[in-house]
């Protein structure tokens, strides 16, 4: 297994959270604070990055390209990472340049990524052009790969050294490209983790399960999938309920495309749980000043 870079910091805390325990019916709720690790304004995937951008040092290249959607968190923190690191960025980025740069993407800029946007194209084209062109690591949509899901086995270990006993919690969490479920799921167990789709894969329980190379069976996950509304950019009435009652109980602000639909699900009891949860903040608080309409 390759040696991970030193992004970030660890152990993030893990946060009792007992005024929303109480008005979700809960008898334990904790933040696992991954928003608080330390790089680019935080954010779930500095733990993914640890281990793509030490394989693309180990393989001697120069320039990492990615890709994701305007408001990419994943497309923000590889810009920090990068820039740690003294390697060049860049982003292709899904349609054509908005008027003002606001959230992520503002970030992305002053972090020294050069973006590229995809306009009609479709993205893995355009990252596959501008790969060959410039000699870049490639690391996937949303930097997941078998090799990158072992930044959530760590995470999972934090979370079995945090808690007094994992028996009986189970862990909720965002599912976006699906290697931060896939990392848990390795570590704690299928029947531990409850992903909430964000809408960003066309078959989330298919990719979780290929990331696990044949260790859980696809029927095995917990997905749960009430929260995609209309796509995975548009902010939902449910989110924005989430958004303000986890703020206005916890003083924890989330994200409207992540963090937000995994609240939205809890609140709603749209899935079957027990009443000790561990609630996964992956970060993306920068977003929010990308949707102008909240």
């Amino acid at each position: 297994m390759i040696t991970p870079v030193p992004l970030g910091t660890w152990p993030t805390p893990l946060e009792a959270a007992p005024r929303l325990a109480a008005r979700l019916g809960l008898a334990e709720l904790w933040f696992k604070r991954d928003d608080l690790n330390g790089l680019g304004g935080g954010g779930n995937k500095i733990r993914k990055l640890r281990y793509a951008c030490a394989q693309a040092i180990t393989e001697g290249a120069t320039t990492v390209i990615t890709s994701g959607a305007p408001q990419s968190n994943h497309a923000r923190l590889t810009a920090a990472a990068t820039a740690r690191l003294g390697l060049s960025c860049v982003l292709v980025l899904a349609g054509a340049p908005p008027e003002n740069r606001r959230g992520n993407l503002l970030l992305d800029g002053l972090a020294g990524a050069e973006i590229v946007w995809s306009a009609d194209r479709p993205l893995a084209e355009v990252v596959a052009v501008e790969a060959e062109r410039r000699s870049a690591y490639v690391i996937p949509f949303g930097g997941t790969s078998p090799a990158s899901t072992q930044g959530y086995v760590d995470c999972g270990r934090e979370l079995r050294a945090q808690l007094p006993t994992v028996d009986g919690v189970e862990v909720v969490t965002a599912l976006g490209s699906g290697g931060t479920m896939a990392g848990l799921v390795r570590e704690l167990g299928a029947e531990r983790v409850i992903g909430v789709d964000v809408g960003a894969l066309p078959d989330p329980r298919a990719t979780v399960a290929g990331l696990l190379v044949g260790e859980v069976e696809p029927e095995a996950l917990r997905i749960d999938g009430t929260q995609v509304g209309a796509g995975y950019r548009t902010l939902t009435d449910a989110v924005r309920v989430a958004l303000e009652v986890t703020a206005r109980t916890e003083g924890v602000f989330l994200d409207p495309t992540y963090t937000g639909r995994a609240m939205a699900a809890l609140l709603a009891g749209s899935f079957p749980h027990g009443d000790r949860v561990v609630f996964l903040h992956t970060g993306g608080l920068p977003g929010l000043f990308g949707h102008p309409e909240l």
